[in-house]
């Protein structure tokens, strides 16, 4: 009898040797990988001239944006809002976006024309024109106008992209 068949007399199938499947699927995954990826680059590429040829010009690709830098205007806005009938005050946090070093420079060494221009704007305002988020939007339209007015006095470009409240608080 075998040493296979010596324990509780049912024969055993011998031991089948370790397969090298694993590593063979994996090298042709990778395989089938990269020429599909070959494959799909080519075929766009090649796709992509056509619309040149038939008088579609193609559009240059746009440089990719520098990252987006914040600074805060502080401290923050209060003023007396102008209702006639009430007392009223807005508080407002306001940061400004740009994306280079110089701007933001150019925001800190200006911030006294800017503050002085923001609350004079900002105390022209009626709570009713900035009750709802139209009112608002509208306002900090008319901020980052303002900033970029200054900014294109002082430096030659508008220079801030956008502006935020980070707080907005009128009573």
């Amino acid at each position: 009898m075998s040493a296979a068949a010596d324990e509780g007399g049912i024969p055993q199938a011998a031991p089948v040797p370790k397969a090298k499947a694993p590593v063979l699927a994996i090298i042709v995954a990778v395989v089938m990988s990269a020429a599909a990826s070959g494959g799909a680059a080519f075929w766009f590429s090649s796709h992509g001239a056509p619309a040149a040829a038939h008088g579609a010009e193609a559009k240059p690709e746009a440089a990719p944006k520098a990252p987006a830098q914040y600074l805060a205007l502080e401290p923050v806005f209060t003023v007396n809002l102008e209702d006639p009938d009430a007392s009223r005050f807005l508080q407002v946090e306001i940061q400004v976006m740009a994306r280079d070093a110089a701007t933001l420079e150019a925001l800190k060494n200006h911030q006294p024309r800017i503050r002085n221009a923001l609350l004079l704007l900002l105390g022209q305002q009626k709570s009713a024109q900035i009750a709802d988020r139209a009112g608002k939007e509208k306002l900090q339209a008319a901020v980052l106008a303002e900033i970029q007015k200054i900014l294109k006095d002082e430096t030659g470009k508008p220079g801030v992209e956008a502006v935020y409240f980070t707080s907005f608080v009128t009573q």
